[in-house]
């Protein structure tokens, strides 16, 4: 018995029985166009992640032999490659309108922490001795950096894993889809057991 050769250190490995498996069967779409399922995309995308980020990713489907002779068997790199620049388009867009979203999120913040310096500067002056002119100050202080929580989350913290799935997509749009087929032996043996 010869030993299963071992995947490549940046290979995706999916075993189905049929090519459709991969991609929504309700879609109107040609081969080609169609959405991968949610499950296989999942599956893939959770291994991708786990693989080298500094090799290309290379994707091998494992079919019967009776799919890998099909149409859909010989466009099944270019649905691939095209679904996920699909969503790395889709991924880019929602990373814009987060920043654009932040953008107007700091004018308000900013504007908002201006006037509550201007009024804090008025409540100093005319309450410095008083103890609600104490808790204005802070209030006020306060209440102007609350207004820009938003703002620092987002340019902070909030694009970092829009980022890192966007370069995830990128690079499996960018995989290589290699089929292997392999044949189905309805008498094979129990394995043993251990």
């Amino acid at each position: 018995m010869g030993e299963q050769p071992t995947p490549a250190a940046n290979a995706i490995e999916l075993r189905i029985e049929e090519i459709s498996q991969l991609f929504h069967t309700l879609d109107p779409f040609p081969f080609r166009e169609r959405d991968l399922d949610a499950d296989a995309e999942e599956f893939i995308v959770s291994w991708a992640r786990e693989l080298p980020s500094d090799q290309p990713l290379k994707i091998v489907v494992h079919v019967p032999e009776s799919q890998a002779s099909r149409p859909e068997a010989r466009e099944l790199n270019a649905a691939v490659t095209r679904y996920f620049a699909y969503r790395t388009q889709v991924i880019s867009h929602e990373l814009r309108e987060l920043f654009r979203i932040g953008r107007r999120a700091l004018a308000i913040g900013v504007t908002v922490l201006s006037l509550c310096v201007i009024a804090d500067q008025a409540v100093t002056a005319r309450l410095t001795s008083h103890p609600l002119g104490r808790f204005l100050d802070e209030s006020l202080t306060l209440f102007g950096w609350v207004a820009n929580w938003r703002p620092i989350e987002i340019f902070l913290y909030d694009w970092w894993p829009i980022v890192r799935r966007r370069n995830l997509y990128r690079r499996l749009s960018a995989a290589q889809v290699e089929l292997k087929p392999y044949t189905h032996h309805t008498n094979q043996p129990a394995a043993p057991e251990r």
